[in-house]
């Protein structure tokens, strides 16, 4: 997701960035460390994929992972084949506007799939964000397919979100805003109209969450953000407690997660041309709590702390500063 700035906040920026990748390029890479000789793991090799803003497990084409740019792409569906790495599939939405911020894709009950256009760079100025919805192709291929477009609010206010998941049980939907302080769990109606805004009430909080995943059988609701992901059991249409810790790894811009379709396994993607996707086994996923008096926002992802708990501490404090600029500015 792109940070739209004033020009002097957004030099600021990039020259934390800058030093964050600087800091970053001499730490040894932490993603190996999470996985297993037996994980699914793999690398996006389609150059046109530069900013995998979400994941969804295909159901019908085993090992298929269907993604998407964040924006600045157009209304393209891409499926990658997670043996090879290639896009076996490129799927062209007709019938919806132009997409905004495309930020999340999940796969309902019903075997289609939910796209969340569902970003908002101005911070909460839209009134409105979409959703589209499009059966998942039974044959893959470069396809063009009508899709259905959903108009969605919020009860309380426009804000930015960048995940939308669907229940595998009730296919209702939820989207998780995304807020520097403390980000909420919106759920929908119990079914998406075209008639009019489908209108999404708050349900319960939730840390900084950049995408999420309900478990396959919909006991589970998984979230991740830059510095955490976290496992909730999933009751009566809400998450339970504080949730487990997830031993997920450090990816920089972590923008996705989803499950493998049998459930035994949390596959966690990033942005960035040639990202890799990252197998966790969920029976590994619980970690030990933090430790007394450490916010679980710094606390580290992976049982390897030294490579991560400096990178975190740099992109920490780059966000840090990034986020004094655009106060300091919204102030004058």
């Amino acid at each position: 997701m792109r940070l739209s700035l004033p020009s002097a906040a957004a030099s600021a920026a990039v020259a934390v960035t800058a030093a964050v990748a600087a800091a970053l390029a001499v730490l040894p890479g932490p993603a190996a460390a999470a996985e297993t000789p037996a994980a699914a793991s793999f690398t996006i090799s389609d150059p046109r994929i530069r900013e995998s803003s979400g994941l969804a497990a295909s159901r019908i084409h085993p090992g298929v992972y269907w993604t998407h740019n964040d924006s600045d792409d157009g209304p393209y569906i891409y499926a990658v084949d997670s043996a090879t790495g290639t896009t076996v599939a490129r799927v062209t939405l007709t019938g919806i506007g132009t997409p905004r911020d495309v930020e999340a894709i999940s796969l309902g009950p019903d075997g289609q799939l939910y796209v969340g256009d569902i970003g908002d760079n101005r911070n909460g100025t839209w009134d409105h964000v979409w959703i589209y919805r499009f059966p998942e192709p039974k044959q893959l291929g470069d396809v063009t397919v009508k899709a259905t477009q959903f108009t969605v609010k919020y009860a309380d206010g426009a804000r930015n979100a960048e995940a939308l998941m669907v229940h595998p049980v009730t296919g209702r939907v939820y989207i998780a805003s995304k807020d520097e302080n403390k980000g909420g769990l919106y759920e929908g109606p119990g079914e998406l109209s075209t008639g009019g805004a489908n209108v999404f009430r708050r349900v319960a909080d939730v840390p900084w969450v950049t995408d999420g995943a309900f478990s396959p059988d919909g006991t589970r609701l998984t979230l991740r953000g830059y510095f955490m992901a976290r496992s909730y059991p999933w009751k009566d249409g809400l998450p339970v407690g504080e949730g487990e810790r997830v031993d997920a790894p450090w990816q920089g811009q972590a923008e996705s997660v989803t499950y493998t379709p049998d459930g035994s396994t949390l596959m966690f993607g990033a942005e960035g041309e040639g990202s890799r996707v990252i197998a966790v086994p969920v029976a590994s996923a619980p970690s030990a709590s933090p430790q007394p008096g450490s916010p679980p926002e710094a606390a580290p992802l992976t049982e390897t702390t030294g490579s991560f708990g400096k990178g975190a501490l740099v992109l920490a404090g780059g966000l840090v500063l990034v986020f004094g600029a655009k106060r300091l500015f919204r102030r004058r």
